[in-house]
């Protein structure tokens, strides 16, 4: 019943999620009206005299005059893309005036961003529209946004000069990072927050026990926050020194399976050349369950990243931590992990991904020791009237190095094998201060030889992200 329940609040959200973006269209950033409304009875230039005059003041530089021109051919509600397109451009070029203020910049280059992303919105496939709007992101200072919409831009197959533009801003966008912050909040479904199995009788020496009710699984509605923030000091042109944290929040009714996490590290980042860099950081990581202190944890990971082409991007991560409980110290040792992820932009508008990986757990208690390979891989599609639908999953394995009595079979260690299916859906046409809904939901099952440790789990959330 709770199960069907869950279910049915995603769907709502769902079906929420498409109305909204119904209802806004193509309008995710409406285009603000010039200072002044023209004069409906005076006469001026007819709206292709005034689309061509425009397109010559573009020619000559004149992007504020342009601007003034092109402004009240984007104020209908009904408005060709070619006009949203000569308006944007002139957006563009004004901000980058010399004498225009920081704050009037940012609002002439935000009336690019938005003419841009309304066009794609219905168009998503316009690669010189794409290009104009990482243009736009880079000049506001988006980089990650900018970025993301030059790799998309180099999928389109585009002229070898324009290609190489591209590179160099790519270049320049890592090279002049400083700050990054993320952040997020979501409801969080979930049909059995603690993974609890549904078996209701265990079987010892053949003879069956019963489970209390109070054991099998929990569903319930909670909240997640999330965020993190790092700054990056140059130390000299090739290197810098990284600094930064994560924490995270999860909470459902009560307070058995309320999550907090915390997260810091250190290390320098170098840039070795155009297309690789590497991070060696120290780390230290901090959890409670409930509302007590869980375990801490101490170590390093190395981080790498290399540009194949300009498609496809390998990066690769590896850490050690020596991992230390409150009160199960006989779980206290050392944790390792090390996966490798690739990602191809198959076209501007389609994104593949494909990820491997290995973990080993050595605790002090013999039985609890593990290790884990997984294989994963997704894609994510942009699609017409602002959707972006994705889709993704992962298999894990894991095999433990001693029998789980009275949980697994005589003579038989412990055997998982978990899979998990994501899929993902959320709308650009509809923002809130640059942020959109995002809709997902994952689905996990674990099968196991050990009694009382299967489980079936399905669980989702509705965020709004910054995604365009």
């Amino acid at each position: 019943m709770l199960h069907r329940l869950l279910c049915g609040a995603l769907v709502l959200c769902a079906c929420l999620l498409l109305a909204s973006a119904l209802a806004w269209g193509a309008t995710e950033e409406p285009v603000p009206l010039p200072p002044s409304a023209p004069d409906p009875d005076a006469a001026g230039p007819t709206a292709a005299e005034a689309r061509e005059e425009g397109k010559a003041l573009l020619d000559a530089g004149r992007f504020a005059d342009a601007l003034t021109l092109l402004g009240p051919l984007v104020q209908g509600r009904v408005v060709e893309a070619g006009d949203l397109f000569l308006y944007g451009l002139a957006a563009m070029g004004a901000a980058q005036h010399p004498d225009v203020a920081d704050d009037v910049r940012d609002a002439l280059l935000a009336e690019a961003i938005g003419a841009f992303h309304a066009m794609l919105v219905e168009a998503p496939g316009l690669v010189r529209v794409r290009l104009e709007l990482a243009r736009a992101f880079y000049l506001k200072g988006e980089d990650e946004l900018a970025r993301r919409h030059f790799e998309a831009v180099l999928a389109g197959g585009v002229p070898e000069p324009v290609a190489v533009n591209i590179h160099a801003f790519l270049a320049e966008i890592r090279a002049r990072r400083r700050w990054s912050i993320q952040g997020g909040f979501a409801l969080a479904p979930d049909s059995n927050i603690g993974a609890g199995s549904e078996e209701r009788t265990i079987t010892i020496f053949g003879l069956p026990f019963e489970r209390d009710a109070e054991e099998l699984t929990t569903s319930g509605i909670g909240v997640s926050i999330w965020g993190g923030a790092e700054y990056q000091v140059p130390l000299r042109e090739s290197l810098r020194l990284r600094a930064g944290g994560q924490a995270a929040r999860r909470e459902y009714e009560g307070s058995q399976f309320d999550q907090l996490y915390l997260a810091a590290h250190l290390g320098p980042r170098w840039l070795a050349d155009e297309s690789t860099e590497a991070s060696l950081l120290a780390s230290v990581r901090q959890r409670w369950t409930g509302t007590v202190p869980d375990n801490r944890e101490f170590g390093a990971r190395l981080e790498v990243a290399r540009r194949i082409t300009p498609r496809v991007t390998v990066s690769g991560r590896a850490s050690w931590h020596d991992r230390r409980y409150r009160t199960r110290d006989h779980l206290d040792g050392p944790v390792m992990d090390a996966s490798l992820r690739g990602a191809w932009v198959v076209t501007p508008t389609v994104r593949a991904e494909l990820s491997a990986g290995y973990g080993r757990e050595r605790p002090e208690q013999e039985r609890a020791r593990n290790r884990s390979r997984w294989l994963g891989a997704g894609v994510t599609v942009i699609l017409p009237l602002g959707f972006t639908v994705g889709a993704g999953g992962e298999v894990r394995w894991t095999d433990f190095e001693d029998a789980w009595f009275p949980h697994t079979p005589s003579g038989e260690n412990r055997a998982d094998r978990t899979r998990s299916l994501r899929l993902s859906v959320h709308n650009r046409a509809f923002t809130l201060y640059g942020f959109s809904p995002e809709l997902v939901a994952v689905h996990e099952e674990r099968e196991t030889n050990a009694q009382l440790y299967d489980y079936q789990r399905t669980h989702g959330e509705l965020r709004f992200v910054r995604q365009f």
